[in-house]
């Protein structure tokens, strides 16, 4: 058997981890306690096409249109047509999904969707219903020794070996793809490689992973595998407002940046236009599909104006539309109205409560809300099988870019890419790892303390001139990397980004995991950057204030961008 190693604990890693359950040896390491996780916090539902009057080529059609040209068709094809048998799955895994007075399955109608199709669980409660029963699973699969369970761990890096002839060395002895004759491949600005391969495929290996290093307990240890899965979801956290946990530190994705993973899209950041205001806590598109209204602060309905679909338009175009009259009206909040929507109370729980914490009925009140920070659609370059250009490495859910979101996600496929792709991942590992010959390296674990001196890192600066503190990095981003772009702002995150050498002194093992977190983001931030400066184009969600309209469309992922190279992440820690 094969060791696989999976990073992440929403639904993509769990549905992987518990097909490849008993197959393989399989780890399951997860920053947090099991199912803390974007997935968990989902008060949307799960698009799938399961009723007679709808069908897989009315979802694709509605997947493509959103994304507004930049959607890979053969990725959008299979999750629409893969989609139902993993909703069924899930339904036998023990989520519960609403039904009406018939019996049949809810089927309520989201932003962009032609026809009704999203399922919900617990009214707003999908993921935390999804996550249930996929955790349950989990703990019995641990439980029956089929897996083991790493929490509380969090992914510092990938290890990688040179599959070819020569080898070049990165910082602190890392290998790195190499390419023609020996020389090192052109990296981006966190030392990532630039898109070599055609237009939705990964480039050729030139590595292997071969296991990661990883933060625990304070202890800085390193795990072998077979195969790594990333399966770390988004880096919502990057930005002031945002609906995602705290956990959402973009790990996995900075992690593969490093070790050479192709990237893409990384300029295409989703904002939910409905956040509370100045909480962040999601309000749920839901709401909207059924009936509820946005209002400017002098409560004129505005959004009719503006699309014909008015508040069921994309997300990008309610966001957008949202961001600008918050600017007409001098920064104040527009306001959601569900008062007239019949029994929302009942219909959307979660949500009542958590408004309710905050001093607002859902039923009576006009809610304030602004856009926040919700989705990556950029992301490591897969395959359809999750496969990336390092042998080994593979990546689901929200940390990959397989092409089935475009330049804009259409509601509730998120939690369908998922279950969708994660069973994809897990059969092409069984398939790949039973067929090979050879022999299979056994685990193997080495650790040490994680202290400064071992890890060249400190979270402490000697001069303001050269540190960024997460708060910071938070504003730089929202101001400039947001629902609005212009070049002059592009390059001020880049400049100061690329700002000054730290000074590294001692650090306490407490204090590293902010650190590494705050260096993370500070890498994806770079990126965002560089490749939102490169589309000089408004698209989806990358609108450029300087360049307001769309350009002729061409391949999803550039074939190359003349970025900065970087250090490492010890190295960009140290600044944070």
């Amino acid at each position: 058997m094969s060791h696989v190693l999976i990073i992440g604990s929403g639904i993509a890693g769990l549905t992987t981890a518990l097909r490849l359950a008993g197959r393989h040896e399989v780890t399951v390491v997860t920053k947090d306690g099991v199912g803390e996780s974007n997935t968990a916090m989902a008060q949307g539902g799960i698009a799938g096409v399961l009723a007679a009057d709808d069908t897989v080529e009315a979802h694709v059609a509605d997947t493509l249109v959103a994304g507004t040209g930049l959607g890979d068709e053969a990725a959008v094809r299979v999750l629409c047509t893969e989609g139902p048998d993993r909703i069924l799955e899930l339904a036998a895994a023990g989520v519960d999904f609403d039904c009406d007075r018939t019996g049949e399955w809810s089927r309520g109608l989201e932003g962009a969707h032609s026809i009704p199709r999203i399922l919900h669980a617990g009214g707003d409660a999908t993921g935390k219903a999804i996550i249930e029963a996929l955790t349950n699973a989990l703990r019995a699969a641990v439980a029956a020794g089929t897996v083991r369970l790493l929490e509380h761990t969090m992914l510092l890096d990938l290890v990688t070996a040179p599959t070819g002839p020569s080898e070049a060395t990165g910082p602190a002895g890392s290998a790195v793809p190499t390419g023609p004759a020996g020389s090192v491949v052109p990296t981006g600005p966190a030392g990532s490689v630039v898109p070599t391969g055609p237009a939705g495929s990964p480039a050729r290996h030139t590595s292997r992973c071969t296991g990661v290093s990883l933060l625990r307990n304070g202890v800085h240890e390193f795990l072998a595998a077979d195969a790594v899965i990333l399966a770390t979801g988004g880096a919502g956290q990057l930005y002031a407002h945002t609906t995602n946990p705290e956990g959402a530190t973009g790990d996995g994705l900075a992690a593969a940046i490093r070790a050479g993973t192709a990237v893409s899209d990384m300029e295409f950041y989703q904002f939910h236009p409905t956040a509370l205001a100045g909480s962040g806590f999601l309000i749920s598109e839901a709401v909207r599909g059924a009936g509820a209204l946005l209002l400017d602060a002098n409560g004129h309905r505005f959004m009719p104006d503006i699309d014909r679909r008015g508040e069921l338009a994309p997300r990008d175009v309610v966001a957008l539309a949202i961001h600008r009259r918050m600017a007409e009206q001098n920064g104040l909040p527009c306001y959601l109205d569900a008062r007239s929507v019949p029994e929302v109370v009942t219909h959307f729980p979660s949500i009542a409560r958590g408004l309710a914490a905050h001093g607002f009925d859902l039923a009576a009140d006009l809610i304030p809300v602004t856009p926040a920070a919700h989705y990556f659609m950029g992301g490591i370059n897969t395959d359809l099988d999750g496969r990336t250009n390092i042998a080994g490495l593979f990546a689901v859910g929200e940390v990959a870019c397989s092409g089935v979101h475009g330049a804009n996600r259409l509601a509730s496929n998120s939690l369908l890419e998922g279950a969708v792709f994660g069973a994809r991942a897990a059969e092409a590992i069984a398939t790949e790892f039973e067929t090979r010959t050879g022999p299979i390296p056994e685990p193997s674990r080495a650790s040490h303390s994680a202290t400064a001196a071992s890890l060249s890192l400190s979270t402490k600066l000697g001069s303001s001139s050269n540190r960024i503190s997460r708060e910071e990095l938070q504003e730089l981003a929202w101001t400039h990397l947001g629902v609005e772009r212009e070049g002059h702002g592009l390059r001020t995150v880049l400049d100061r980004l690329g700002e000054g050498r730290p000074l590294v002194t001692d650090v306490e093992p407490a204090e590293l995991r902010e650190g590494f977190e705050t260096a993370n983001l500070a890498h994806i931030a770079r990126y965002i950057a560089a490749q939102a400066l490169a589309r000089q184009e408004s698209r989806g969600a990358h609108t450029r204030t300087d360049f307001p309209t769309s350009g002729a469309l061409s391949t999803r992922r550039p074939e190359s961008v003349d970025l900065m190279s970087t250090s490492s992440l010890l190295q960009e820690a140290a600044s944070c």
